[in-house]
């Protein structure tokens, strides 16, 4: 055969920690299929033949085997649903806190972006910020952001954790991410929303001064349900988002764990993965982030439309269907980072905080043993 005709190679890829191991495409694709439908509890309990346990890819407590007598005595119990939940509440706070305030600066920017600044590109509204309020001025609404924040990443990665221990035993494990990130987010919506509203009023300059002196205006203006402007639009952004970003984590966690036989991702592979997920989710939910957006930034009842689909009708006929991708850029960096940071520092804060309790557990267990002996 002359060398022209020869078959190409297939590509192929090598994954962190896989012993540099080379595999082809399609093999690693028909791998990451059989991992997410298969549904073996045999092989769940087996050590090198396990199947995705997705309630433990971002808890990996592997849960002891009948173990004997003297050895469940000196080992720690795996955390109940509950304990699980608190952990990921706990290490959901710090993470979201952490994670929102770095990158409010891309937030404000691209607030700006959606909320009508003319025809500007995202460097222009960048520098317009630092002239007009100095760098003081990308950082509007910071506390609000910090209280609101750690209270719904709190809600959400708790939700997300015991969802996820709850329904792992019935339900096939592909199903199980994208259901638990859809119960997070419907549940951390309630606190998020009114977060969102005072940031976005402050970035976009329809409000002025402090977090707490912009919530009572809208409480003034517009009652309670005030602070829940666009939350139907938010709701259809963020479970569509939430699910994307939350799923594509957890299976790509679930495939290189299973590739590299390891109990954690590393930091690295965390930001990756992390990025890949925000980037995806943030493009694909832009339209439903400018209705959103265009909802609550709106002060006075005749700026237009108080309906998801009237304002989407609104932006169309304004600036036409490229409207609907206002702000892309800023959005699909600012998720893909937002992504990657915080997935980094939830997995950092959640090791720190299991270490803790399974040597509490461990120091507890040791306690009760010796007293145990001294009575005997």
């Amino acid at each position: 055969m002359p060398p022209s005709s020869r078959p190409r190679e297939p590509l192929s890829l090598s994954l962190p920690g896989a012993g540099g191991r080379s595999q082809d495409f399609p093999s690693l694709f028909s791998d990451l299929t059989s991992l997410l439908l298969h549904h073996s509890p045999a092989a769940a309990a087996t050590p090198h033949g396990r199947a995705p346990v997705f309630s433990s890819s971002t808890l990996s407590i592997p849960a002891p085997a009948a173990p004997a007598q003297a050895q469940a005595q000196s080992q720690p119990q795996a955390p109940t649903p509950l304990e699980r939940a608190a952990i990921g509440a706990c290490a959901g706070a710090a993470a979201g806190a952490f994670t929102y305030a770095a990158l409010l600066p891309l937030d404000a920017v691209k607030t700006r972006l959606q909320a009508g600044a003319a025809s500007r590109g995202s460097w222009q509204v960048f520098a317009d910020i630092l002239r007009a309020d100095g760098p003081l001025g990308l950082y509007r609404g910071l506390s609000a952001v910090i209280l609101g924040s750690a209270t719904s990443s709190a809600i959400y990665f708790g939700t997300c954790e015991l969802a996820k221990s709850l329904l792992r035993p019935h339900l096939p494990p592909f199903l199980v991410p994208p259901l638990a990130g859809a119960s997070g987010n419907i549940s951390s919506s309630a606190i998020m929303v009114p977060k969102e509203l005072i940031t976005q009023r402050l970035q976009s300059g329809a409000a002025t001064g402090r977090s707490w002196q912009v919530l009572l205006q809208i409480l003034q203006a517009d009652g309670f349900f005030g602070l829940y402007a666009g939350y139907a639009a938010t709701l259809l952004r963020n479970l569509p988002a939430g699910v994307l970003s939350y799923s594509s984590f957890e299976y790509l966690k679930a495939f290189a764990l299973s590739k590299s036989n390891a109990a954690n991702l590393t930091p690295g592979e965390s930001v990756l993965c992390g990025a890949l997920a925000g980037a995806i989710s943030a493009g694909l939910t832009t339209p439903l982030d400018v209705v959103k957006t265009r909802l609550m930034t709106r002060v006075g009842a005749a700026q237009g439309s108080r309906t998801v689909v009237g304002t989407m009708q609104e932006v169309i006929a304004e600036e036409g269907l490229m409207g609907l991708s206002r702000g892309i850029g800023p959005r699909v960096l600012h998720s893909a980072c937002f992504a990657a940071i915080g997935y980094c520092a939830f997995e950092t804060a959640r090791l720190m905080i299991l270490k803790s309790y399974l040597e509490s557990c461990e120091r507890k267990a040791a306690a009760e043993t010796k007293t145990g002996v001294a009575a005997a």
